[in-house]
């Protein structure tokens, strides 16, 4: 049986600082992570339950971001941050565009 050695190496980001109007964006995207992850469970043919069952395709986590537990929304958020600070990592900017008035 061959054992495997995988060894993750994600892009350095401890050095990335996070301006205070892209801190605000971290739980906005965390929620859209958790939603895309329900939307692609249900689509898998997952249902919600109250343990998680592989078998028959039940978790509890498929429920609107604000009823998970404090500790599902912090994986999120870890989730959400990492992307984020790999964007900026990359020597990427990330910007509000401006609100276009009417005239």
């Amino acid at each position: 049986m061959r054992v495997m050695t995988y060894k993750p190496k994600p892009i350095e980001t401890s050095h990335v600082e996070l301006p205070k109007s892209v801190r605000a964006l971290t739980e906005k995207l965390a929620e859209q992570v958790h939603e895309l992850w329900s939307t692609q469970k249900l689509a898998d043919g997952w249902v919600w339950g109250p343990r998680r069952d592989d078998r028959r395709r039940r978790h509890p986590d498929l429920v609107p971001y604000a009823k998970l537990t404090e500790e599902e929304k912090e994986y999120d958020r870890v989730t959400a941050l990492g992307t984020i600070k790999t964007i900026l990592a990359l020597g990427y900017r990330i910007t509000k565009a401006r609100r276009r008035s009417r005239s």
